[in-house]
């Protein structure tokens, strides 16, 4: 096998096929012609001497040998954009791309309004967001800027928090309406909780903070969080959120002066990009965003 033959091209088409599940969305994802996808998947199987895919009809099933090259080829792809979005405006450009990444609440429930504001603010600039509750590491250029519930602890990232969630026990309306308002804790015994199905680490904070017994049953359990707002909101059961978000929609608070815990919010760049206008540019106008809607 020539590393030589091994080009990035061939590797994007290998990693759109492994995203899509095909030939044509990969040539989809890369505005390319199917038939350029299948000869670079062709040339790119000669030269690693392995077959990457096999034909099903339900579409092309990634082999072994795929999935071992798979984690190489999405830190190859992370490499590469963020080279093209250091290399795509210089320095002192006010425009180009700019990558933020934050938990999945946040960028879906809180982070769109805002940035609507840092767009008018800089009409020059590209946004990516990346939304997932896995930290993107900022000393590697995963992202160029966090918005983080826990304090970033990475080498050479400028960090500064911008204010609190505060986390309270809420239930739509038609739910109290259903089970009654709980007055004490013992009362929330029996009723219809939603929390965490596997995330042991979301079960131990509501325990922490007696929001559930530790052995409490959910009945309706979900690791994702913005599903678990979206139950909350349909009225499926008890369970926290932010009150930032449910006061706007109504969400009753359940056992106010008992319940309730501040989660920090914190934003934070890589240190180097201080000096990148777009990308400095962003965060400022960001963290302003998201100080006034946690102040308020």
């Amino acid at each position: 096998m020539s590393i030589d033959s091994l080009e990035w091209e061939s590797q994007r088409v290998f990693l759109a096929v492994l995203r899509s599940g095909s030939l044509s969305g990969a040539a989809r994802l890369l505005n390319i012609a199917q038939a350029t996808a299948r000869r670079r998947i062709e040339k790119l199987e000669a030269s690693v001497g392995v077959s990457l895919f096999l034909r099903t009809p339900a579409g092309l099933q990634p082999t072994d040998a795929a999935r071992e090259l798979s984690d190489h080829v999405e830190a190859m792809d992370v490499a590469a954009r963020a080279f093209s979005r250091r290399a795509g405006a210089g320095a002192d450009a006010a425009e180009g791309v700019v990558r933020v990444t934050s938990s999945e609440l946040l960028g879906v429930e809180v982070l769109p309004a805002m940035l609507l504001g840092v767009r008018q603010a800089m009409p020059g600039v590209r946004l990516e967001l990346s939304v997932q509750d896995r930290l993107e590491a900022l000393p590697r250029q995963e992202a160029d800027i966090a918005v983080r519930l826990q304090r970033p602890s990475e080498a050479n990232v400028v960090a500064r928090r911008t204010g609190a969630l505060r986390v309270g026990l809420y239930a739509a309306p038609g739910c109290i309406r259903a089970h009654g308002l709980p007055q004490t804790r013992a009362q929330l015994r029996g009723l219809p909780m939603i929390g965490p199905d596997r995330r042991l680490a979301d079960r131990r904070t509501l325990a922490e903070h007696g929001v559930i017994d530790p052995d409490q049953a959910f009945a309706v359990a979900c690791d994702h969080h913005v599903a678990q707002f979206a139950a909350l909101k349909a009225g499926l059961g008890f369970g926290v959120c932010p009150g930032q978000l449910a006061r706007p929609l109504g969400l009753v608070p359940v056992l106010e002066q008992e319940i309730g815990f501040d989660v920090d919010v914190w934003i934070a760049m890589h240190g180097d990009l201080r000096r990148v206008k777009r990308v400095a540019g962003v965060f400022d106008a960001l963290a302003r965003e998201l100080d006034a809607y946690l102040a308020g």
